[in-house]
Parts: C-alpha cells; sequence; structure tokens
C-alpha cells in the first residue's frame, strides 16, 4: 500500500468516525439527562434506542426545507455548510495513533502531519465563527442577529484566554506540532524527579491551571452550556438557527457535536498524553508495533469520550451563565489566570533550564 492509498483510507475512516460520534452524541446527550433526572431516556428506535440517532437524521432529510423571504438565500445555505466543513476539516492535523506497519511500511495515523498543528486548529477555531456570524444575519430575523452578535463575541473573548493556555504547552513541549507535543508526553520524570511510567508523563500533571482555563474556554468556543449564550431558547428562541429546517439545522446541530469531539481530542494531545497509555514502550517491544499502534487508538478514543461525557454532564449540571457573568469570567478571570500561569511557566523553564 502506497501513501497516497493509506491517507485517502484514513481521511474515510475520520470522516465516518467524526460524522458517527457526533451522531451517537445526540443519543449519549439524552441518555445522560435522563439517567441525571431519573427517566428513561430514547428507547423505542432499536434497543436501547441506539438506532434513534439514524431516525432522527432521516427525518432531518424528510422534512420541508424553507427559506425566508428575504433571506440572502446564497449566505444562508452557506453557513449551516462552513460550520460542518470547518468542525471535520480541523481533526486533520490530530495524531490519532502510533503508527501502523503495512506491509513493511510504517504509516503515521494522522492524516497531515504539518510543524503548525496547534496554529492550524486555532485558525480554523476562528473562522468557524463566521459560519455563525453568516447564518445570523442572512436569517434577516432580529433573534438570529442577536444570536449571532452573541456568538462572535463569546468565541473572540475565550478565543485569547484559549490562546495563552495553548502558549504554556508550547513553551513545554518547544513545538506546535501536535505529534511531537505528544511524544513529549511518552517519557521522563514526573516532575524530574519522580520515576514515570512511559506513556504516563502527561502535561496536565505540569499545567493544571492552562488546563483549567483551555477546559472552561473549550465549552464556550463549542457553545456549551452553562455558556450556551448564541442559541439561549429562553431569550433568543434558538439564536442565530431560528429561521433554518430540515438539514441545513441538522448541519448546525452536527457542526456542534462534531465541533465538541474535535475540542476534546485536542485537549487529549494538550493535556492527557494524545494517544499515550501506561507501558505503551513496553507493549511496543514485546508485542510489536502494530499491537502498539491499535491499542494507542483505543486509549486516545477513550479519553475522547470521557471528555464528552464530561461535556454532557456540565451541561445537566450547571446554571446558564447571564452574558455579563460569561464576558466577565473571560476578561477579568480567565486571561489574568491564563496569563500569570504563563509567567510562572517561562520562569521555571528558565530557572531549570541546562
Amino acid at each position: 500500500m502506497d501513501l497516497l492509498t493509506f491517507k485517502l483510507i484514513l481521511v474515510l475512516a475520520l470522516f465516518l468516525l467524526s460524522l458517527t460520534i457526533a451522531a451517537y452524541s445526540t443519543w449519549a446527550e439524552r441518555k445522560v439527562a435522563s439517567i441525571m433526572q431519573d427517566r428513561i431516556g430514547p428507547n423505542r428506535a432499536g434497543p436501547f434506542g441506539l438506532l434513534q440517532p439514524l431516525a432522527d437524521g432521516g427525518k432531518f432529510f424528510f422534512k420541508e426545507d424553507f427559506t425566508p423571504a428575504n433571506a440572502e438565500r446564497f449566505l444562508f445555505v452557506l453557513g449551516p455548510a462552513l460550520v460542518m466543513f470547518i468542525s471535520l476539516i480541523t481533526g486533520a492535523v490530530i495524531p490519532w495513533g502510533k503508527s501502523l506497519n503495512i506491509a513493511g511500511t510504517s504509516f503515521d495515523l494522522q492524516v497531515a502531519n504539518i510543524d503548525v498543528g496547534v496554529l492550524f486548529i486555532i485558525g480554523m477555531a476562528s473562522i468557524g465563527v463566521y459560519g455563525i456570524m453568516i447564518g445570523g444575519w442572512a436569517s434577516n430575523n432580529k433573534y438570529s442577529l442577536l444570536g449571532a452578535i452573541r456568538a462572535s463575541s463569546q468565541m473572540i473573548s475565550y478565543e485569547l484566554a484559549m490562546g495563552l493556555a495553548l502558549l504554556s504547552i508550547i513553551m513545554m513541549a518547544g513545538s506546535l506540532d501536535l505529534k511531537e507535543i505528544t511524544e513529549s508526553q511518552t517519557h521522563g520524570k514526573l516532575w524530574g524527579i519522580i520515576p514515570w511510567v512511559s506513556g504516563m508523563n502527561w502535561n496536565i500533571f505540569y499545567q493544571p491551571i492552562a488546563f483549567l482555563v483551555f477546559f472552561v474556554a473549550a465549552l464556550a468556543e463549542t457553545n456549551r452550556h452553562p455558556f450556551d449564550l448564541p442559541e439561549c431558547e429562553s431569550e433568543l428562541v434558538t439564536g442565530y438557527s431560528t429561521e433554518y429546517s430540515s438539514m441545513k439545522l441538522g448541519l448546525y446541530m452536527f457542526g456542534e457535536y462534531v465541533n465538541m469531539f474535535i475540542s476534546n481530542a485536542f485537549m487529549v494531545v494538550l493535556f492527557f498524553g494524545g494517544y499515550n497509555y501506561p507501558g505503551i514502550e513496553w507493549v511496543t517491544q514485546n508485542w510489536g508495533e502494530n499491537v502498539a499502534g491499535i491499542l494507542s487508538i483505543v486509549a486516545f478514543l477513550t479519553k475522547t469520550v470521557i471528555g464528552i461525557l464530561i461535556f454532557m454532564w456540565i451541561r445537566w449540571t450547571l446554571p446558564r451563565f447571564r452574558y455579563d457573568q460569561l464576558m466577565h469570567l473571560g476578561w477579568k478571570t480567565l486571561i489574568p489566570m491564563a496569563l500569570v500561569n504563563l509567567l510562572i511557566t517561562g520562569a521555571v523553564i528558565l530557572a531549570f533550564a541546562n
């Protein structure tokens, strides 16, 4: 198998994986809600309601697709398409596992291994807000426009805190390459003192404040509760997506769930060792590269799914913020925390530099 064929297979697999996890995240969201609220949840379509996402998807396709009379038709269609496209393309630079050996050739489980993978994801996330802005403005609806304005100000505010939190990780790894950031967490001594099992030298142990800032910013970036102000039903009907129906609305909803999946995958790479797991080097040496590679994929997806479940748990635990509280948290709490953490990180690196 040549490199191009492997990359095409990997792209298709990643596309199907992202859509499948996004679809079943809608099922898991309702199941988590039902458990926390002591009710049954979806249980009609298939065993345990497992076919409910397929039923929902089919329903979206067959619903009436209408466009408001005074809407900007081209932009009205472009908005949800852009959100979905940006959500899917960001997964291209994430290393989903260690390499696999096929017919004597080693292949990395990463679609595009670029030197500036961190900047690529942040850049794509910044562009993603245009899909919401375009949809809200093109709808020619005041509620949609207010939701779009809220989304743009919210995302810009929390991207600053997220970027500052990222700088601490970049300083420690000395690279913007996500593969190198992952590999830097494979071996070493915890805090330079305690011998650590290979695959467990994770950044979360060194940068808990950066993780806290990044986690809260990720909730706001993905419009997840308690920061779902752009689509707040009690104030804005459903915000920027009020005028959407059929699969256009489905693309907005699926885009949000794909964003949640990619955001958690990004956090796993930065703070939880990526595809690393305890004893990964021993497995590679004793069981071979392919076994270690398959287990690394399982480890990566397990960490990511746990993160998604925590996002859902938070949704049904915390009340929604007021908008002034949201902006206060972003500008007056998270950004100062990230700046102080960045200064401390720089001082520690300088003090212990060889």
